[in-house]
């Protein structure tokens, strides 16, 4: 094979941004049996400055890449395992079977981890959000969703609390496709998760005002409207909207109207979405 062939295989999107322009810091992307949204995941954080490589979770078994390489980890989106044992819950069990303390290792460190819809599943199942204490005890589940099938819907969401992760986002605008994205959890969670400023974003309507689990605005029954929290040291943020899979303007599912009041307006019309700020924001991190 071509060498240039065989590179543009390896890294469609390594041209977009000049070299000089991404940080020295890389994201170790997971892949496995049913994720599929690593491409899109590697796409938007180039796009903000970052590289990164989508490692297939037996090649980390196998030793074949090394954790400790990264500093951030992504967890994304799909049905790891078709999610027959429950959504998350195989891929979860692979980590913490084989994984577990190269992961602990890994939180010890200058680092962050991202789980995505499915990711945030594995989040959940392995306790590392909300992860009150090193013990990452399971305190939450995404349930199946309130109206029994597949939410695929653009939500609107609002920051819940200000953290690296929401630094700068007013909203953001963004798909959901998940069968079981009902966040649960006990009173005395909640009221911790709340007092310790973790809920990290909430389904609000257009104009912003809470969804108060008035579906579709909240698609899927969420307690507290709860679309995504943190760990309580901040550094893992588990969400279940896919903001990745809409970067562009263009991606947003009511772009054409947006684009005539922009140009009736005499604004420009913006050649990304509002939710790359959420991967400028990781970048910005590791350029501190």
């Amino acid at each position: 094979m071509d060498p240039s062939m065989k590179k543009e295989k390896e890294s469609p999107v390594a041209d977009f941004i000049g070299n000089a322009g991404l940080i020295r810091e890389k994201a170790l992307i997971m892949s496995g049996y049913g994720i599929n949204s690593e491409m899109e995941t590697a796409e938007a954080l180039l796009r903000a400055g970052m590289s990164s490589d989508i490692v297939h979770i037996n090649d980390l078994i196998a030793g074949e890449r090394c954790l400790s390489e990264y500093r951030l980890l992504v967890f994304p989106g799909g049905f790891s395992y078709g999610d027959d044992t429950g959504a998350g819950n195989a891929f979860a069990n692979r980590i913490r079977n084989n994984l577990w303390d190269d992961v602990l290792e890994f939180l010890r460190g200058d680092t962050l981890v991202l789980g995505i819809c499915n990711g945030f599943q594995i989040l959940a199942n392995l306790g590392l959000v909300p992860a009150f204490d090193t013990t990452y005890t399971r305190e939450i589940a995404l349930m199946p969703n309130r109206k029994g099938v597949l939410e695929c819907r653009f939500v609107t969401l609002r920051p819940a609390s200000e953290n690296l992760w929401t630094r700068g986002i007013s909203h953001l605008y963004c798909p959901v496709s998940h069968g079981e994205g009902n966040f649960s959890c006990s009173e005395d969670t909640l009221q911790h998760l709340e007092e310790k400023h973790m809920i990290a974003f909430t389904y609000c309507r257009d104009d912003m005002s809470p969804a108060c689990g008035e579906y579709p605005y909240n698609p899927n029954g969420s307690v507290a409207d709860i679309a995504a929290i943190t760990s309580e040291d901040g550094k893992v943020l588990g969400m279940m909207p896919h903001p990745e899979r809409a970067m562009e303007f263009v991606n947003l599912y009511d772009w054409p109207i947006r684009k005539e009041q922009l140009k009736r307006a005499g604004r420009p019309l913006p050649t990304e979405s509002m939710n790359m700020q959420l991967f400028k924001n990781i970048v910005r991190y590791f350029r501190k």
